[in-house]
């Protein structure tokens, strides 16, 4: 934009728009943008399934969005303009859509989303440390994936697992309590196809794979008994039971708090 006058008479430029950094939006270069009739056919018939839950076939769309995600592995022309095809919407409207939601990817994805905790929590506990050493480690910036198509490494807002900081996500499934170094190894055994599993949560699967089930499809994937809460999370309640602590009856408290609460 043009010059403005600065508090000192010094003329400042003032930066508007996304940052510089993030990536453009759904304009890859070599991004399709439009699908061969088999794979139309194939996707016509898993939207029809998704949209059918639905009371209105719009809000159908996140799920639609993650269904043509698991297609190309972010979102592309291609698959704005299947899902405004889908629910008879314009292209503008389905992006306008995409675009509020980091959750949607604006260039192609790995087999592996690495993401690093870096809210505060996990920053404080070494989360900035394990995203830098990451980049070092793989040779890439933050939203770039490795040569080999492996992992694609960026920074995470927080992944509500606090009480296990710092933590890494791969395709959403928890790494807990890592480390420069472990998240180092990690990263060099996906990379290796060497089975690794998360500290919770059942088996890791691939970017696309998990796209198709955010999209509603269902998991397949075993239980490895590596659910539920665990000792950290609990912590509190185990202390406040110690303590013979309970919350205050409903009568103790006001209407004023009651409301603030509410």
């Amino acid at each position: 934009m043009p010059p403005t006058a600065g508090t000192g008479g010094e003329r400042v430029f003032v930066q508007l728009g996304p940052p510089p950094t993030e990536p453009n939006q759904f304009n890859h270069p070599d991004a399709p943008r439009t699908y061969p009739p088999a794979v139309r056919e194939r996707l016509a018939a898993d939207a029809a399934e998704i949209v059918a839950r639905y009371p209105q076939p719009k809000s159908a769309i996140l799920s639609l969005l993650h269904l043509v995600q698991g297609e190309d592995s972010y979102l592309t022309p291609a698959g704005l303009g299947f899902v405004a095809e889908v629910l008879n919407l314009t292209g503008a409207e389905v992006a306008a859509v995409a675009s509020f939601y980091s959750m949607y990817r604006r260039a192609p994805t790995g087999d592996y989303l690495v993401g690093v905790c870096t809210n505060t929590l996990c920053a404080v506990m070494g989360g900035d440390a394990i995203l830098e050493s990451l980049k070092e480690h793989l040779g890439v910036d933050d939203e770039e994936t490795t040569a080999d198509g492996t992992v694609t490494l960026c920074p995470v807002e927080c992944n509500a697992a606090c009480d296990y900081a710092p933590v890494v996500m791969v395709n959403w499934e928890f790494f807990d309590y890592q480390s420069p170094q472990s998240a180092r190894e990690l990263v060099d055994a996906l990379r290796d196809g060497r089975p690794i599993h998360p500290t919770r949560g059942q088996p890791l699967r691939r970017f696309r794979d998990a796209q198709r089930q955010l999209a509603g499809f269902p998991d397949e994937r075993p239980d490895d008994g590596q659910g539920g809460l665990g000792a950290a999370t609990m912590a509190g309640l185990a202390e406040a039971r110690r303590r013979d602590m309970a919350a205050p009856p409903p009568s103790a408290v006001s209407a004023e708090e009651r409301r603030w609460h509410t």
